[in-house]
């Protein structure tokens, strides 16, 4: 009996490229919700476009000075991705600031459209932390962190996928069950580059199951202003550790 292998369906990438990033694409024909599942194994190499980009502007822009190299590479980071998890973190920032720990307050602040002090002090300072320490970074020339920390935090989806959902949406569109090995590979590739060429980002599956376990303690489940904050606090924490195993 021949059995029959599925070819690759491409237009999986080409719906993560455009959910993740404003980057231009070709259009995908015939669409179908279901797609959305399979596009989420393609998120890590998302993480890795965005990441090249990133070093190549960074690197650009250290050659007249490490304060340029950050700032060119911290506006290309929010207008690459849309500010997509910019916005999810100041959901999050304003709902847990509101909510005085009720699910239902949390989850209608979550869903509204308008920006509060919380949400605009956790921008400012996401903001001011990846400009700062890409300027450390430029300085010492670690430009792979830059592409390296955006497929870490993005592999972390895999992860915090596997919460219950806090309301219907887009989040639990996204769930790996159906590429049960896309983590795995993800994982030893990631690892396999991040022991060769900067071995402190290996501390990403730790940062990602101390997001997960705080989600899973603090609201029970996930949704998609979650995913987007845990990114940009997985990005950040990335760039942390690298920077201080610089300095020691």
């Amino acid at each position: 009996m021949t059995r029959r292998y599925s070819r690759p369906d491409w237009r999986e990438p080409i719906l993560a490229i455009q959910f993740l990033t404003r980057l231009p694409t070709p259009q995908v024909r015939d669409f179908q919700p279901e797609m959305l599942a399979g596009a989420a194994r393609w998120f890590p190499a998302v993480g890795l476009l965005l990441g090249t980009l990133l070093a190549t502007i960074a690197w650009a822009g250290a050659q007249v000075d490490p304060w340029l190299a950050a700032l060119l590479a911290t506006l290309g980071w929010i207008w690459i991705t849309g500010g997509l998890h910019l916005d999810g973190l100041a959901d999050v920032a304003d709902a847990l600031g509101a909510a005085h720990r009720d699910p239902e307050r949390l989850l209608a602040v979550m869903k509204d459209p308008h920006l509060g002090s919380f949400g605009v002090l956790a921008l400012l300072g996401q903001v001011a932390a990846k400009l700062i320490l890409v300027m450390l970074l430029a300085r010492a020339g670690h430009w792979v962190v830059l592409l390296l920390a955006p497929a870490w935090a993005r592999w972390g989806v895999f992860g915090w996928q596997t919460l219950p959902p806090l309301a219907p949406g887009l989040a639990e569109r996204f769930g790996w069950r159906r590429a049960p090995l896309a983590p795995w590979g993800w994982a030893l590739t990631l690892g396999a580059l991040s022991l060769w060429l900067a071995p402190a980002l290996l501390l990403a599956p730790v940062a990602v199951w101390l997001y997960r376990s705080w989600l899973a303690r603090r609201l029970g489940g996930v949704s998609g202003d979650c995913l987007g904050t845990g990114i940009e606090i997985v990005e950040t924490l990335l760039l942390l550790g690298a920077v201080v195993s610089t300095a020691i």
